[in-house]
This record gives structure tokens, sequence and C-alpha cells, in this order.
């Protein structure tokens, strides 16, 4: 599979935005879908935040496996860095992200406090890469439509502030790739969640991809769905059975694009495509 590249215009620069907006938030916003809280966090981005305190928010946590959403949320912590578990369409959001937020930067606010200066208001940074739902919390938290919310990615071009409540105001950034995935999986993962175009992955190699993690994480997720499905059958040739017995006769495209489609809406249940474990001891 070749190497993926996919770094718009204006991808670059939001990310000169970031690096000059650093300066005026108290803290980071790290926006993830918790589906994939490692694959679908930007290692530039991470670089360029460098020590500013961060808030990681792992969102759509209704389509994620809720076993592994605790273990990532624990592995988060362990490593100091304050998490919340969200799906973003809930009307809890607003005080949920705004408690995370005083929690915190207590510190810092108890801090100016004995110096005599009232903080009102903390400022933060959302960024995260395409089709995370940032979109959708930022419509959340202002209590408006503010930004356009689409569920493919690439939808957020520029930058705006909006106040959530007379505690957080916000920055949204557009979601912003790295110049290319040097780890192949990561690639997949990202395309079997949506979160790059379709057409920078052959739909066949992430169908296969997903049908094979799928197989040795959720196995009764397919045999529920696919009644009589033979999970020891070579995924290729699982292909050609199940788009034959779909009706599609040669039409493979057609599995693929239902596979791949119910994957993303949930259909085949709540589900993480990274483990814990794929961390191997690294930051």
């Amino acid at each position: 599979m070749a190497t993926i590249q996919w770094f718009p215009g204006h991808m670059s620069k939001a990310r000169r935005q970031v690096q000059e907006n650093l300066k005026f938030i108290d803290f980071v916003t790290i926006l993830v879908d918790a589906r994939l809280p490692l694959s679908s966090q930007n290692p530039m981005l991470n670089k360029i935040v460098g020590d500013k305190p961060k808030l990681m928010i792992l969102n759509k946590v209704d389509l994620a496996d809720p076993v592994r959403t605790k273990e990532w949320q624990s592995s988060f912590e362990s490593h100091g860095i304050k998490t919340l578990a969200i799906n973003s369409k809930e009307q809890s959001t607003v005080k949920k992200v705004t408690e995370a937020a005083k929690s915190l930067m207590k510190d810092k606010i108890e801090r100016l406090r004995q110096r005599g200066i009232q903080k009102e208001t903390l400022r933060t940074m959302i960024i995260g890469i395409p089709n995370a739902g940032k979109s959708t919390l930022m419509n959340r938290l202002a209590g408006k439509k503010i930004a356009a919310v689409g569920n493919k990615p690439g939808v957020t071009k520029g930058q705006q502030w909006l106040k959530s409540n007379k505690d957080l105001e916000i920055l949204d950034t557009p979601g912003i790739l790295w110049p290319k995935f040097e780890d192949q999986e990561v690639g997949l993962k990202l395309a079997l969640t949506g979160a790059i175009k379709d057409q920078l992955l052959p739909m066949d190699e992430v169908t296969i991809f997903g049908l094979d993690y799928f197989k040795a994480n959720y196995p009764e997720r397919l045999l529920e769905r696919f009644k009589g499905m033979d999970l020891d059958q070579e995924t290729p040739e699982l292909i050609m059975t199940w788009t034959q017995k779909l009706g599609f006769r040669d039409d493979y495209d057609r599995f693929y694009q239902l596979f791949v489609k119910e994957v993303r809406d949930g259909r085949l249940g709540t589900y993480t495509l990274d483990k814990v474990s794929d961390l191997d001891g690294d930051d």
C-alpha cells in the first residue's frame, strides 16, 4: 500500500495559527475519536502544543467499546492528562467540559486569586483531526449552530472564538492531519472510521482490514450481523461469499460500501480500534 499523504493548504495555515495562538489560551483541548484514542491524535500538533496544560476529550463515546474507553481514560490520567469521555450530542456536554476545565486549571486559578486576580473566564483551543466531531462539540458548547457539521472530513475551514458561558471561551480550528502516515495501519483505522477521504485508500484494503479486526476482536458482532458467516474462511474468500449471498453478484464494491458504512454507523455494535497495549511504553 502506498504512503498516504493528505495535507491541504488550509491545514498548513491552521497549523501555523495553532502555534501563534497558544499564547492567548490557558489550556489546549485535544479532541480525539473514542474509537481511535491513539490513532486520531496528531503527533505534529502534540509537538507544537508542548507543555501547555491539556484536556483530552474522547468524543463519540457512544460508538466506542466502553471497556476500552475506561482503559484509555486510566492510561491518559496515569500520564497526567486530564481526560473526559463524552458524546458531544448530549445536553450534559457543556457542564462536563466546563467542570473538567475548572478542575484542570484550579491550581492556576488559586494562584491568581492569592495575587488578587479573579480569573472569570478560561480560554482554550480545540484541536484534532478531521471528523472527530469538533463542529458538533462547538455547536453544543455555544448553544447554537455556529459551525458547519458534516459526516465527512474537512468541513471546518477557519478559526473562530466563541463564548460557551461565563466560565469558558473557545477557539475552534480546522481538523488538521499530519503530512503522511508512517504507520499504514493508522491510515487504515482512520479510513475505516471516516477520518480521511475515501478516495485516499482502496476500499477493498479498508474492508479487509476491518473484517480482520472484527474477526480477531469482535467476532460475535460479525456473526450477529451476518448470520452464518464462516469466520475461519480467508477474508478475501469471505468477501466473495457474502457479496454473492447479499445479491450483489460480482459487484464487490457494493459489499465494501455496505460493510464500511455499517462499521461507521455503529450497526456492528460499539468497537475501539486502538488498544492501550499499542502504546508499547511510549508517552
